[in-house]
């Protein structure tokens, strides 16, 4: 039995923080993992721009809802979710998340949460678990899972060396530099060919 494992922003949909930088104008929140690999460093420091700003979590989600997937995402989710199991293994939160699993046909997505005050504004983030993705990955192992994952980034690093076999797909020249020991790939046709040619040879063990 085999599981895809994928991650979510910079691999289905684009950045959330990225875009909503972009729409309120302050380039702070464009930081993502590609910068700073302590999540929870980032997120402080996420949370504490949004405050600064007088920003909720509605202002945040106005943006998420016009966003939409990557550009062949959900042609490729469907492919692989009509021959394999597929979970999406993701650092961001439900509280971000449903327009765009909507828009993907409604993916399995293990996730985190945000919590908010009274006023909306975000006060704290909480982790399902540290270092989820790859305990996930791990636990579907114990299952007899064979395990086949693709990211982008450094806090799929966990994931991809947990899984049988772990992708890139078009991560940045950074990060190809310090983790040589994964394949990239630089589009969903290559992805799925890895993947495949990854679960073939998977099969026959």
């Amino acid at each position: 039995m085999q599981m895809i494992c994928l991650d979510l922003e910079g691999v289905l949909v684009p950045e959330i923080w990225i875009e909503f930088s972009k729409r309120s104008g302050i380039p702070e929140l464009s930081r993502t993992t590609r910068d700073e690999p302590d999540y929870d460093k980032l997120m402080r420091f996420r949370i504490d721009t949004l405050k600064a700003n007088g920003l909720k979590l509605a202002d945040i989600q106005d943006v998420i809802a016009g966003m939409g997937p990557m550009a062949g995402a959900r042609d490729f989710l469907d492919d692989l979710r009509s021959r394999y199991q597929v979970l999406i293994l993701s650092d961001t939160f439900y509280e971000f998340a449903s327009p765009l699993m909507r828009q993907l046909g409604w993916p399995t997505l293990l996730c985190h949460r945000l919590e908010v005050d009274e006023a909306g504004f975000v006060t704290r983030h909480v982790l399902r678990m540290a270092d989820q993705k790859r305990h996930a990955v791990n636990a579907l192992r114990l299952l007899n899972f064979q395990v086949i994952a693709a990211g982008d980034s450094y806090n799929d690093t966990g994931m991809l060396s947990a899984a049988h076999a772990g992708f890139f797909i078009h991560p940045p020249a950074s990060i190809v530099e310090r983790f040589p020991q994964f394949p990239v790939t630089n589009s969903y046709a290559e992805l799925k060919a890895a993947i495949d040619g990854a679960a073939a040879g998977l099969a026959g063990r």
